[in-house]
């Protein structure tokens, strides 16, 4: 299904790039934000009541869902010391793809649903995109379109990141396209259903050098590719139990981040689609993991 909305201008050819330390700025400004207390970040992922209680079932546990949810600050940031791998003249590619990712492997959180023989449902694009309007900070992001693929394959570009899928038992490719309501940014969600964490975690991982031969495949609104091969555009990888999730953000324009350029809240912002994830860990398993 796909859902059309005006995007913003076509990005103009590449700029010279910056070098890494010139870039590795963003934990700043994610200091600055103000964090909410546990008990609101756990209503926003989306538990009821009594799920929050037992989700409350000794301080540490909480601090892990908590941690969980900060870890995005520092997965946008990328790191004081993250070098980010960086595409080659060697490694030139025409199909979109980011210029910097970053993955990482699975909480402890998400144990439960370790497996999917543990959490058979299949998704559905209404259950992760449940929302068309997200805001973090200043950004607000409105859902343009979703799709949902299966096979994986149709998701993505790349063969040897298509065959990994199959490996993988992936059975479904979900993607969401956002654009921010001042037209500045753009980006996409993609959630593959996976056999295993295991499988998960090495997807992420091995994205760090093959995204530049496979990437996810970029969804069009108002008949223009939400992402095209010229701009500078970032990502990063979350394995959480048996799923695993790309993040993909940019300017619509093409542009390097610059000093007013918040990606860390339009990382944030983008993966609220990830609160459905969390309320399958609870019915999976109210009772919280050991720490």
């Amino acid at each position: 299904m796909n859902e059309q909305t005006p995007q913003g201008p076509q990005a103009p050819p590449r700029r010279r790039r910056r070098s890494p330390s010139r870039t590795a700025v963003k934990p700043a400004r994610a200091s600055r934000t103000t964090q909410p207390s546990d008990g609101t970040r756990l209503q926003e992922l989306g538990l009821s009541p009594l799920q929050q209680r037992l989700l409350m079932i000794g301080g540490s546990v909480v601090g892990v869902v908590v941690a969980a949810v900060v870890l995005a600050f520092v997965i946008s940031a990328l790191g004081n010391d993250f070098v980010p791998e960086r595409a080659t003249a060697a490694a030139i590619v025409t199909q979109p793809r980011p210029d910097v990712y970053k993955g990482w492997n699975s909480p402890k959180l998400f144990a439960p649903i370790e497996r999917n023989t543990a959490d058979p449902a299949p998704l559905a694009l209404k259950e992760i995109f449940a929302v068309r309007t997200l805001k973090e900070g200043a950004i607000t992001l409105r859902l343009g379109a979703t799709k949902l693929d299966a096979p994986c394959s149709a998701a993505v570009w790349g063969q040897e990141l298509a065959g990994q899928l199959t490996g993988a038992g992936c059975t479904q490719a979900l993607r969401g396209a956002y654009t921010s309501a001042d037209g500045r940014y753009a980006a996409q969600y993609t959630l593959f259903n996976l056999r295993d964490t295991a499988a998960a975690n090495a997807l992420v991982q091995s994205l760090t050098a093959g995204y530049r031969g496979g990437w996810a495949q970029p969804l069009t609104q108002g008949g223009r590719t939400l992402f095209s091969s010229t701009g500078h555009t970032e990502a990063s990888g979350h394995a959480m139990g048996h799923y695993a999730a790309l993040v993909w953000i940019g300017r619509t324009d093409g542009v390097e981040p610059g000093p007013r350029d918040d990606f860390v809240s339009l990382s944030l912002a983008v993966r609220d689609a990830e609160k459905a994830v969390f309320r399958r860990v609870v019915a999976v398993s109210p009772t919280p993991p050991p720490s």
